[in-house]
């Protein structure tokens, strides 16, 4: 990526640092709460799908507020996590937290929808064979739903790729540290001049995402597919 500036492309750089971490750390979280939405029955279960779905539904620098007023050092929660040695305000880390939350609700969806799609009996075959819950769902359904599992987390990468509002009110634009890739072309388009860097980084940006979305797709026909039976 020679065409990109340093600037440029420790922006970019930051950004895929960001969503890595953010789409590692969603992932489990992610693929519980979809098992539970897709094969559980308990008290309160539309308010958690509702509270999945939330950062779709509420500006994403609401988001970010929120976050900031609970994680930031003036706040109790905040604090103690600063006094154990986890800082999430304005550093990269706080990014990866507001981009994973915001990523969140798309993966949890992909990897819901395919494990509903997975035949309920071929787990209860397994159990009556003797096999554990935990494992009928490493042996059995985690096999089946891995398709699922992948497009989610393309998806949970690609949006957090993209996050801004809640990123940049929660650990605010600082260059190097907390300057992500929307970040940075909201930064250029603010300076003289700029126009041609912000250009270059939303070339970056469609390519990331259009790979992303293709990928979705393509598993998402995978799947599709299997259950076919094709």
């Amino acid at each position: 990526m020679d065409w990109l500036s340093p600037a440029e492309w420790e922006a970019v750089r930051l950004s895929l640092r960001v969503s890595f971490w953010a789409t590692v750390a969603a992932l489990p979280f992610g693929l519980f709460i979809a098992y539970a939405l897709a094969r559980w029955r308990f008290p309160g279960k539309q308010i958690l799908n509702g509270l999945v779905h939330l950062p779709l539904i509420l500006p994403p620098v609401v988001t970010g507020y929120l976050l900031l007023i609970t994680l930031s050092p003036r706040a109790p929660v905040g604090a103690f996590l600063k006094s154990i040695g986890i800082s999430f305000a304005f550093n990269w880390t706080g990014a990866a937290l507001a981009a994973g939350i915001m990523g969140f609700p798309l993966m949890v969806r992909a990897m819901r929808l395919s494990i509903e799609a997975v035949d309920p009996k071929l787990e209860q075959a397994a159990a009556t064979l003797g096999a554990s819950r935990p494992w009928v769902f490493v042996t059995v359904t985690l096999p089946m739903v891995l398709p699922g599992v992948l497009a989610g987390a393309i998806l949970g990468f690609a949006k957090a790729m993209g996050e801004f509002g809640a990123t940049i009110t929660f650990v605010s634009n600082i260059p190097g540290q907390t300057q992500t890739l929307p970040s940075a072309i909201y930064a250029f388009l603010q300076v003289p001049g700029g126009e041609a860097s912000a250009l270059r980084l939303v070339a970056v940006a469609v390519a990331v995402a259009m790979l992303a979305l293709l990928l979705s797709e393509w598993i998402s026909r995978r799947v599709a597919a299997r259950v076919g039976g094709a």
